[in-house]
């Protein structure tokens, strides 16, 4: 079994500990420049404030709603990623975790009897949750893809599955893909969607049927094979080595016109420590 750790609203949870009053406010996060809100509390979720919206568009209703914004601070999540993912490296046998994000990452259950896999997992989100103070879902399955569509499932239902499901049988696993939208399959963008339902394939069930295995190899090539096999509960995609980065970069965009040399140098400096962080990680 494989399965897929993944932080509830991630920036949004970093930043309520260091304002655990707004534990269950609604919040969310902007971008660069506070550009477009790129997290989102549940409690901002279910007031309707749309991912990714510029933020001039929800001004209206973020005042109308007190719901409390904050600008992002991308060196406080990097730190707490970090975190994150050590306590998963520290609890699991070493080439265990693969990190796939910046709030994700695969893991490796082999070596966890079926029996014990829900109390692990269990034991997995509350040892991270106490050690760093980031709340998890856990989708657990017998590939990357279904485990995917588990952890979504583990998200939207949080109080009814404790943010943890586990697919270990046919029957939950077809029930599972038909649950899911053809839309919040990995790997299934906005226009695949489209031509998706034009051929009337709705969600994650459909995708498997064999008379639709013409249409994905023509539209997706390979990884659309691959993503069918995994579905139907092969495992195609094994969890990856950590590489070492060939480049190491740190980009930010600028709050506002730069005028003088002293006022370059020091964001200059700020970019350079930031990247030297990133570099000794690397050793």
């Amino acid at each position: 079994m494989q399965a897929i750790i993944d932080c509830n609203s991630f920036y949004c949870s970093c930043e309520r500990l260091f304002a655990p009053t707004l534990q269950n406010a609604p919040i969310v996060v902007l971008s660069n420049n506070d550009g477009c809100i790129v997290s989102r509390s549940d409690e901002a979720k279910k007031l309707g404030i749309a991912m990714a919206a510029p933020y001039f568009q929800e001004a209206e209703r973020i005042k109308q709603f007190g719901i409390h914004t904050f600008s992002s601070n991308y060196h406080l999540y990097g730190d707490l990623s970090w975190r994150v993912m050590e306590t998963m490296r520290s609890l699991l046998p070493p080439g265990h975790v693969e990190v796939y994000s910046v709030d994700e990452a695969f893991v490796d259950l082999q070596h966890i009897a079926e029996k014990d896999l829900y109390d692990f997992c269990i034991h997995l989100k509350n040892t991270i949750e106490s050690w760093t103070g980031i709340s998890v879902s856990i989708g657990a399955a017998p590939n990357k893809v279904l485990s995917k569509v588990a952890n979504r499932l583990a998200k939207k239902n949080k109080i009814q599955t404790n943010c943890v499901v586990i697919l270990d049988s046919t029957q939950k696993i077809q029930t599972a893909l038909q649950k899911t939208p053809i839309e919040d399959v990995w790997g299934i963008g906005f226009r695949l969607t489209k031509k998706m339902k034009a051929k009337n394939i709705n969600n994650a069930y459909d995708l498997t049927l064999p008379h639709n295995e013409a249409f994905i190899k023509k539209e997706m090539g390979v990884v659309g094979l691959r993503l069918k096999y995994e579905l139907e509960g092969k495992s195609v995609l094994e969890l990856e080595e950590p590489k070492d980065k060939k480049t190491i970069a740190v980009t930010r965009s600028f709050a506002g016109n730069i005028t003088t040399l002293d006022e370059m140098k020091e964001r200059v400096s700020t970019f350079a420590t930031d990247c030297s962080e990133k570099l000794r990680k690397q050793k």
